[in-house]
């Protein structure tokens, strides 16, 4: 919104090269307005603006936009401003970048940073894709247990302006291992010469690098933390992650799973920067697993041919009874897989949730089945529209939905189960895979239900 008001504006005093007036412009704002600002310019525009920034806010506006604008300002930026925004940036942000890079530009980017940013960097891309350890940050405070809050208040003087976060301190041993941590506000509020260990609590939860990112997002749900430290196979501190990470880490996860869920395998970049093959390639795999699935569909149509030539009023409800199994199967397999992705329910809850996906499904098809009933029973014309046996026709639709219905919660419902044993994502469980699966199901059950109450009447 801020950048469609004052990109004009911008654009103008760019083209006039008032360089002053657009610094001061830009100075109002917080970085991420100025880069909400930047997104709605021409690419050569953000050049500019990005270098009339002074060298801090410069990389605090860089690392709030996407990876994909990271790269183009990178290119039409030159090697000066881009180390000196690489070498501002915060490691984890940079990290994020870098990573998502082709080997060799990673490579030059690296040889664009000071010696110490350069270990940095290369340290946290060295811990495994997805893992907690390129989420984190090395800028934590450590102190040691024998100081005293007079020691501590003092190094923050010295080191405070250059970490993240000083709300929590955490306290090392000598050989680096993390021993407990420290509020802030007890040391504030602590007499000069009390020491560190009369404050320390050793109940620190701590993530551990080589762990999957995810392990960070359940771990912050859990015990409400702003901050989390992250220690090695040895318990060595080695940095912290702190709660925008994981919220970034929670977004991508969610739309990773949504996206799945309408069966369209996770996206690599935003949507509208995403190119038609590569958006092709990742939709055309399940379109034609669905198209196969449906295939069966109707090969179950063709096996019933015989009762459809002789009972045409059949046709009639078909789709009906195959929509309502799908949309129940949808409902149960989104509602599963949303409680597994938040950590309601886990796998050995598979029968409780059986159990009452079987008692919600019968409740739910009765329901659908007594309309259904309703609607053939007492329609104007029904003999007309459905043979003087409209009474068996209503019985075998709701029968049939009743059937459906319960079916399609338990497939919906158990299918993430079956995905989760077997390691997989139950993401890919998806509501449009759960209705092709109950499609050629209802078909079964239908035309079975119909072969029993229609016999020796129509059939």
């Amino acid at each position: 919104m801020i950048g469609r008001l004052l990109g004009p504006e911008l654009t103008e005093l760019i083209h006039q090269r008032a360089f002053s007036q657009l610094r001061d412009i830009l100075s109002r704002f917080p970085p991420e307005d100025i880069s909400e600002i930047l997104a709605d310019l021409a690419p050569e525009d953000r050049a500019v603006l990005l270098r009339l920034l002074p060298r801090e806010l410069a990389a605090d506006v860089f690392e709030h936009l996407g990876v994909e604008e990271q790269e183009r300002l990178l290119l039409a930026l030159g090697n000066e401003q881009v180390a000196r925004i690489l070498n501002e940036m915060e490691p984890d942000d940079r990290t994020a970048l870098l990573e998502e890079l082709p080997a060799a530009a990673t490579q030059k980017l690296l040889n664009l940073l000071s010696p110490e940013e350069r270990k940095i960097a290369v340290t946290l891309l060295g811990y495994p894709e997805d893992s907690i350890g390129r989420r984190m940050t090395p800028e934590y405070v450590a102190v040691k247990r024998d100081w005293t809050v007079a020691d501590v208040l003092a190094y923050l003087r010295q080191v405070g302006r250059e970490r993240e976060s000083l709300n929590q301190l955490f306290v090392v041993d000598p050989q680096g291992k993390l021993a407990g941590a420290v509020r802030l506000r007890n040391v504030v509020v602590a007499e000069m010469e009390v020491p560190v260990a009369d404050l320390l609590d050793t109940a620190v939860i701590v993530l551990r690098a080589t762990d999957d990112q995810e392990t960070a997002v359940e771990t912050f749900r859990k015990y409400d933390r702003t901050m989390l430290p992250v220690v090695d196979s040895l318990d060595r501190l080695v940095g912290v992650v702190t709660v925008d990470d994981v919220l970034d880490v929670a977004t991508e996860e969610v739309t990773e799973d949504i996206q799945k869920m309408g069966a369209v395998e996770a996206l690599d970049a935003p949507y509208l920067e995403t190119g038609m093959l590569a958006m092709i390639q990742k939709r055309v795999g399940w379109l034609v697993l669905l198209f196969l699935g449906q295939m069966l569909t109707a090969s179950a149509m063709a096996h019933y041919e015989s009762d459809l030539a002789s009972a045409l009023v059949l046709a009639m409800f078909i789709p009906l009874i195959i929509s309502s199994g799908g949309n129940s199967g949808a409902q149960a397999s989104t509602l599963v897989i949303r409680a597994m992705a938040t950590s309601e329910v886990r796998l050995r809850d598979w029968l409780r949730v059986f159990r009452r996906e079987l008692v919600l499904g019968l409740a739910l098809g009765a329901v659908l089945a007594v309309i259904g009933f309703l609607r053939i029973a007492f329609w104007p014309n029904r003999e007309t529209l459905y043979t003087s046996h409209y009474q068996r026709v209503a019985m075998v639709v709701g029968l049939s939905l009743v059937g459906v219905v319960a079916f399609g919660s338990l497939v919906g419902a158990m299918l993430p189960f079956g995905l989760r044993r077997l390691k997989l994502d139950p993401a890919t469980c998806s509501a449009p895979f759960v209705a092709t699966l109950v499609d050629v199901s209802g078909l079964i059950i239908y035309f079975s239900i119909a072969q029993l109450v229609l016999r020796g009447a129509l059939l």
